[in-house]
């Protein structure tokens, strides 16, 4: 089990009006516990009232990951598929924070960016990444569980419908070069390098109109909430389903999951 030496941090620099958000968990691919998400929670809301932000930066520790997602260990006490909407809705509270930030958001991903973690970097408005990164949510392989269907829209909107597709039902994984094609990623970097771009990128969106900018992406997170309806019945059903269980048991195992469908 996760213990208070492995849970990882979220931790902040800011400079010259610009936060650093670094997710600190390096020895687990920065996978986020809850803790984490209750950190990324307060961070936003302060960044939220703090009028001297300009831009925020996040990015994972160790130059391996941005997020590999949340820690699988956290799922073990599920039980119901009520379990299941209430840690979505969990999730969703906090992506949405993000999403809500008056101030652009970048991601700087490195390696790995998986469920939880793709979720987080889509939430922001622009991506960089080095180009042995993989981007992904391979659950049907992993856990049978499912996302909300707002990550799902999100997800929609910024890569498009077949590629979430083959995420989702094939657990297939992005590349960085299939994701700089299809506009997902703003800018590829050598990683000895993709500070040096993210900074650049930063100074230009610093320079220009604040007001414009925060009316423009709430428009654009507006459009993507329309097309996202409630949908608690299929997150209890995955969560629910004994399929759920059996990811979650083979993981711990560290063996293949059987599938039932059941």
């Amino acid at each position: 089990m996760t213990d208070t030496l492995t849970a990882g941090t979220v931790d902040l620099a800011v400079e010259h009006g610009v936060a650093t958000v670094t997710f600190n968990r390096p020895q687990a691919r920065n996978a986020m516990t809850w803790g984490m998400y209750q950190e990324l929670s307060r961070l936003c809301q302060s960044f939220q009232a703090d009028a001297n932000i300009r831009a925020v930066v996040f990015r994972g520790a160790g130059g391996r990951a941005f997020v590999g997602g949340t820690d699988i260990e956290q799922f073990i006490p599920f039980r119901t598929g009520d379990d299941g909407v209430a840690y979505e809705a969990q999730i969703e509270a906090c992506i949405d924070l993000l999403c809500a930030l008056p101030m652009p958001t970048v991601a700087l991903i490195e390696g790995w960016a998986v469920g939880g973690g793709l979720a987080i970097a889509t939430a922001c408005d622009f991506r960089l990444a080095t180009p042995g990164s993989q981007l992904g949510v391979p659950i049907a392989k992993t856990l049978g569980n499912c996302l909300s269907v707002a990550n799902v829209a999100r997800l929609s909107t910024a890569l498009g419908h077949q590629r979430v597709k083959r995420m989702l039902m094939l657990a297939e994984m992005i590349g960085a070069e299939e994701a700089l094609a299809c506009g997902y990623l703003h800018q590829l970097a050598a990683p000895e390098d993709i500070v040096e771009a993210t900074n650049a990128l930063v100074q230009r969106l610093t320079a220009l109109a604040p007001v414009t900018q925060q009316v423009s992406k709430q428009a654009l997170n507006r459009l993507v909430k329309h097309s996202a309806p409630e949908a608690e019945d299929l997150i209890r059903q995955a969560y629910g389903s004994e399929d759920f269980h059996e990811g979650v048991n083979a993981f711990v195992a560290k063996r293949k999951p059987i599938w039932k469908g059941l």
